[in-house]
Order: structure tokens, then sequence, then C-alpha cells
């Protein structure tokens, strides 16, 4: 049977499973020039909860009564399309669902040989994207920079963080806990971390950037964005990817010491990764060159069960996962 997560109500606050139905259909048939492509992993991304709002962001919202917007991974079993045989792995823009019926437009071949097909989801996915083309083009980044990072424990936060240090960067992150605290020194090189639940956000990153923050990527947005602000060196730059801290309560803060941009002569800029599409083989190349090379650490966390979307999804606003998170459908 197809199975499919369907949004029936915009969500108030944290997502609910009253705010989606799971629906059972027949499996689809294949039309000339189509191609079934069986889903075997969801990644559940931060964005999400954004896409389930009234309005519009960068990007179209979820309508009610429309499968859940996810990337996703999976493998074709039925195909009237030369491009993509029976056989073939595929990545894109499937939904929440256990099968996905398309003509191929929006469909990407993914090479398995070397990596597994969920790294297609966050290494060499989107998330992936998102860190290369955020720190390199959107925060200028340069050697020596003194770069910090929010939210640096999760996929983006992290390979932003081991991209500064290749390029010989002096890299703190802020995570939740001191387990992910160590995680980020110890096994991906940070120079330190910020416990932002034991420690002074303010009085911390003063102490770690002296003379200031160089580039300043930002995933959480709130208090955090604040106190980086209050300590940018000349001519700093802050890359806007997220706002995590505020993606649940509907109402968006906005910072209170944004007159340091004047001060240090700063730039803040937003980053969306669909401007780069053109550009994502260069960027999978590079990192799959580093990952061989062992130049990045990647550390996934898989949960298992379609029917249990919600509550995994969840998991990315109380900070209970740990790696990039991905649903098995199962």
């Amino acid at each position: 049977m197809h199975r499919k997560i369907v949004l029936v109500n915009r969500p108030t606050g944290m997502a609910q499973n009253a705010d989606f139905e799971c629906q059972t259909s027949e499996i689809p048939q294949v039309a000339e020039g189509e191609v079934l492509v069986e889903i075997s992993h969801i990644s559940l991304d931060p964005a999400m909860r954004g896409w389930m709002n009234e309005g519009f962001t960068y990007i179209n919202v979820v309508k009610l009564g429309a499968v859940m917007r996810a990337f996703a991974v999976g493998t074709v079993i039925a195909s009237k399309n030369a491009d993509f045989p029976i056989g073939q792995s595929v990545a894109g823009i499937m939904g929440v669902q256990s099968h996905f019926l398309s003509s191929g437009k929006h469909l990407h071949k993914i090479d398995t040989t070397h990596c597994p097909a969920t790294w297609y989801l966050g290494l060499l996915g989107m998330p992936g994207m998102t860190a290369y083309f955020g720190i390199l083009d959107t925060g200028e980044l340069k050697s020596g920079d003194a770069v910090f990072i929010s939210g640096a424990s999760g996929m983006v936060g992290s390979l932003v963080g081991q991209i500064a240090k290749i390029h010989q960067c002096k890299v703190v992150g802020s995570a939740s806990t001191q387990e992910k605290c160590d995680y980020l020194t110890q096994t991906l090189g940070f120079d330190a971390a910020i416990n932002y639940r034991e420690e002074n956000l303010y009085k911390s990153i003063k102490s770690h950037f002296p003379e200031g923050i160089d580039v300043f990527f930002d995933n959480v947005g709130g208090e955090v964005l604040d106190a980086s602000l209050a300590n940018l060196a000349m001519r700093g730059r802050i890359v806007i990817c997220g706002a995590i801290s505020m993606y649940n309560s509907g109402k968006y803060q906005g910072p209170k010491n944004y007159m340091s941009l004047l001060t240090s002569r700063g730039k803040m800029q937003g980053m969306v990764v669909f401007d780069y599409q053109d550009r994502y083989p260069e960027a999978v190349a590079q990192i799959a060159q580093w990952a061989n090379e062992g130049k990045i650490h990647y550390r996934e966390h898989i949960e298992h069960g379609l029917e249990r979307y919600v509550e995994v999804l969840n998991m990315l606003y109380t900070s209970k996962n740990f790696g990039k998170l991905v649903l098995a459908v199962d």
C-alpha cells in the first residue's frame, strides 16, 4: 500500500499528530514517461516547521490536504522513462510518503557505490550544500578568520565548522549539552564549544573572541544572534541560515544589537540554498573528496517508522537528536 503523511491543519506551536493524517491507498500505476520510486529514507529538517505555516517565505508553503514536503531518497521500482531504469537510486523532494510517482523532472540520480543513500539527505544533500555555500560564498570565508557557529552540533553547523577548520580558521560553536560540546572539540576539531544552557552567552563569546568574530554562522537566532552582534569584529560577516529557536513560537524577534553592524562596518545576509542549484555538483565533489580524505566527520541519527513523523520531527526543536536526523520509512 501507498502510505502518505498529509497536512490537515496549520500547527500552532509545536506540530501535533492531529495536524496530520496518515492516509493509505493503492500504489499508483506508471504511465508512459513516468517513474515510480519506493522511498527508503526521509530527511527531517528545521525548515519543515516554516513550510507548514500560512503565507510565503522563500518557498511556497505546503497546502492543506497535500503530502508534507520533504527531501527523500529511494529506488526506482517501476519505470516507463528511459532515463530512470528500475533499480536506480534517486534523491529529490518526494514528500513524507512510501512511494513517489514522477515524470523524472525533479529526481536526481545518486551514486551509492561508496556511501549510503542517506548521505544525500545530509552531507551530500541540501544541508551539505547549505553549509558549503553558506560559509564560503555568503560568509566570504578567508583563511585565519575567527568563526562562531550557533547550533553547531547539527548537520549544517557541524559541516560549516569543519570547512572553516580546513581553511585554517579559529572555530567555536554553541550546543545544548556537554556531550555535544565534547563532540565538537574532540571529534570535529573545533577550537572550543559553548554550552549555551550552562554558560552566559555574552561572556563566553567575548572570552573566546577577544578581537571579535569575523564570521558568525547563525542557525538559531534570538539571544545568540544578539550576543554575536555585540562581539562582531571590524567588517565581520553574519550569515543568517535559520532561526530554530523561534520556529515554533511564530514570533520572530529582531536583533537588539543591530547597530553593531554600523560601528563594525559589518554585513548580515540571508542564505537560501536553492540559489546555488547550478553549482551543487561542485559542492558534492569537494565535500566527498574531503570526506574520503578523512577531513570531515559525519554523524547520522536514524529513527524508524513513517507514522512517527511528527514525533521524530519535533526532536529537532527539543535538541533530542544528535547528528543528521533521518526517518526510515520501513
